[in-house]
């Protein structure tokens, strides 16, 4: 049994790369290095993250258990608590802080595979059987907040053991499948479906960058292993929900956003990924539309994504909005990491239409600029079932 003593990690977020242009497959990635069948790794409680040193290979199966105690100390008003990995139960204050795992115990020990911008974590506590969706580097940490790791004392001791070795290849690699040529997604059918989405009024808005190839179960399914959740489509339904998530302890990101229109109606879903305590400003989101086109018999989804990252004037009525990130690569990216990083994805391809969009404005006035290339994602067939 080899024994790894890990006190230190410089986690490095890094978007998924994706090739400078067309559907060229990306080079084939060197297989992840054979590991022993059981690790033990200390994770100490003054970290939020730290490297096991342990890659798993897409559809490896191990099983963590774990042991050891976390003390937080006495401060101010509250009581000095002493928990092991399943940590403490959820209090009504904890809704406003950032966890890594919104629904487990603060303090529990979680889990990630890949990069902090693409894998998606999950709760380890004191055992749990996991089955790795892709290929990549397994993070293990406590469930706390920046605050917490500054006073915590003590640790967890986990064993890592290796049920099922899972296939030495396959497509699916560090990060999700390779890019790969999409025959079937014609340019024709490209070139039907709209650059931009509208607003009410028919002023052009969002780009379309996204195009995602599934049933309406696949679709939701994804972007849900992925960390995404379905937003509230009116501000009733966000105060309502917003109280039973209160009340439920869990984060709350499905503030409603504005409705624009793609093929004469508006969005399908909504969608939004972000920090519980920064959604009032700052998240990733976007809208979905089921598109009159399908591609193997499966219907083709439009997505415009964009990144909110603050306020700013409507250019319509003098009104607040959101400011969303000119560079709207950068959130097509996002939505290309997280998702590929569920397992769900099959194949994946960047596609220049004939007449690309590079530089607009958005229907509030705001500006933004892109590559012009749309990212196509085709799910899993049958994921759902």
């Amino acid at each position: 049994m080899k024994a790894l003593q890990v006190s230190q990690v410089f986690v490095i977020a890094a978007c998924f790369i994706a090739p400078a242009s067309g559907q060229q497959p990306s080079p084939s990635p060197a297989p992840f290095a054979s590991h022993p069948s059981s690790n033990q790794v200390t994770v100490d409680g003054t970290k939020q993250w730290i490297d096991t040193s342990i890659d798993l290979r897409a559809g490896e199966k191990v099983r963590f258990g774990a042991t050891g105690q976390i003390t937080y100390p006495a401060q101010g008003k509250s009581k000095e608590r002493t928990f092991g990995p399943d940590g403490l139960a959820r209090g009504f204050a904890d809704v406003i802080h950032q966890y890594a795992v919104g629904e487990a115990g603060r303090g529990a020990l979680v889990a990630r595979v890949g990069p902090a911008d693409a894998g998606q974590p999950f709760l380890v506590g004191s055992s749990r059987d996991f089955v790795a969706p892709i290929a990549g580097r397994l993070f293990l940490g406590i469930n706390q907040n920046m605050r917490d790791a500054s006073t915590a004392q003590g640790n967890f001791q986990v064993t890592i053991t290796v049920l099922d070795p899972g296939p030495a290849t396959g497509g699916i690699t560090a990060g999700g499948p390779l890019e790969t040529p999409i025959p079937a997604l014609t340019p024709d059918i490209i070139e039907k479906i709209p650059r931009r989405a509208t607003d009410p009024q028919g002023n052009p808005g969002d780009m379309v960058n996204v195009l995602v190839i599934g049933t309406e179960d696949e679709l939701v399914q994804t972007f849900t292993a992925a960390g995404w959740v379905e937003v509230d489509s009116t501000v009733s339904n966000t105060v309502v929900s917003g109280l039973l998530n209160t009340l439920e302890k869990k984060d709350y990101l499905t503030m409603p956003m504005s409705i624009l229109y793609l093929f004469k109606r508006p969005q399908d879903y909504g969608f939004a990924h972000a920090e519980p305590v920064r959604v009032a400003m700052a998240r990733n989101h976007l809208r979905a539309w089921k598109s009159p086109y399908e591609v193997d018999g499966r219907p083709v989804w439009c997505i415009a994504a964009t990144h909110d990252i603050g306020f700013e004037r409507d250019q319509r009525n003098n009104g607040v909005t959101h400011k969303i990130d000119p560079s709207i690569d950068g959130e097509r990216e996002y939505v290309n990491t997280t998702l590929s990083g569920t397992g769900l994805v099959a194949q994946r391809a960047h596609v220049t239409p004939a007449q690309p969009l590079k530089e607009a404005s958005t229907a509030t006035g705001g500006s933004f600029k892109s590559d012009g290339r749309i990212l196509v994602l085709v799910l899993k067939s049958g994921i759902a079932n």
